[in-house]
């Protein structure tokens, strides 16, 4: 069906393309925010185990140091008992030195002294072996302070690693951070490039009417185009506009890299006036959601691929012409299609 052409001069206004440029860097902008921040927190999950990790550490060191000093007291405690028996038998060793002297010199009985030199032989003996004892009790506690010190010595390993770990562990998260942000920016700018393209295909091929038009980065079709009043069906105009349409998705869908997670949003929009209630649609959140749902499902019926197409009805709740009067109104009345990222 021929489109008539109408050449008509009007002033341009800036300003809604503006106001939707910057709301589509802030949504960009916010978007590489929560990514960060998600890669921020499962990152700071896992050096908050190894956190963990490191205070279990430190505990032991802290037990196996108190076990440490309780084994040299008591070494110390055997040591001193180890010197007092010495000095038991060097006292006994002098007492019997003495009394066999005196029975040398012939003073005292014989048997007494034996008597004597007997039982001081029998303490000495029973000293030498407390003696012993007290000495396989110190090599025993010298093999522990030796064993707990290597443990000591692999704990610290042990951490020293952990602390070069958590270190690198931080070089790859700015790391990631930065890659993650040139990454971002440059399928920004691949996607608005493509969206450039896409507009640019549209404005041939669909005529130049006063009620088809670019807003931003939205290609706008006015509800009368495409649909009767009050309902959700594609005349036949908005078949034919539909399906030029599907033709330059397809077309454009082959030259995005698969990378690209692209979609087509389709958004309908409508005026302010309230429906009865009685009809089909029992307020205008039913009818803009039903006609944008109305496009993409013809656009699937050519061809078009279903995950790359979202409809969305906002009502009349997004206007873009102020006031009620029926200019107003017809412009608010609308269906909008905008390429952009999942």
């Amino acid at each position: 069906m021929a489109l008539s052409r109408r050449r008509e001069p009007r002033a341009i206004n800036y300003w809604p393309g503006f106001v939707d440029a910057l709301s589509t860097l802030l949504m960009a902008i916010m978007f590489l925010l929560s990514v960060f921040v998600t890669a921020q927190f499962l990152l700071g999950r896992e050096i908050s185990g190894k956190d963990e990790v490191l205070n279990r550490l430190n505990s032991q060191i802290n037990e196996l140091t108190q076990l440490l000093a309780l084994e040299k007291s008591g070494k110390q405690d055997l040591e001193d008992s180890l010197a007092n028996l010495q000095a038991s038998l060097s006292q006994s060793e002098g007492e019997r030195s003495r009394l066999q002297a005196l029975l040398d010199r012939g003073a005292g009985s014989a048997e007494d002294a034996d008597e004597k030199i007997g039982r001081l032989g029998s303490e000495l003996e029973n000293e030498r072996q407390v003696s012993a004892r007290a000495m396989s009790q110190i090599e025993l506690l010298n093999q522990q302070i030796a064993a707990l010190r290597s443990q000591i010595a692999a704990i610290e390993g042990a951490l020293q690693a952990s602390e070069a770990k958590d270190e690198a562990s931080q070089a790859k998260i700015s790391d990631l951070g930065r890659r993650l942000n040139v990454a971002l920016a440059q399928r920004v700018q691949e996607l608005n490039r493509y969206r450039s393209d896409f507009f640019g295909r549209l404005r041939e091929i669909l005529s130049d009417r006063e009620n088809i038009r670019i807003v931003g980065d939205r290609f706008v079709f006015q509800s009368e185009v495409l649909f009767p009043s009050g309902g959700n069906e594609l005349n036949p105009e908005g078949q034919a506009e539909m399906t030029k349409l599907a033709a330059a998705i397809l077309d454009l869908a082959r030259e995005i890299p698969a990378e690209i997670n692209w979609v087509l949003r389709v958004d309908g929009h409508t005026d302010d006036v309230q429906l009865s209630g009685i009809g089909r649609f029992r307020d205008n959140w039913e009818l803009s959601s039903a006609r944008a749902t109305s496009v993409v499902k013809f656009l699937i019926s050519k061809g078009v691929p279903a995950d790359r197409l979202v409809a969305a009805g906002f009502g009349e709740y997004q206007p873009i012409a102020p006031g009620d009067t029926q200019e107003a109104r017809a412009q608010n009345r609308r269906i909008e299609l905008k390429l952009t990222e999942k």
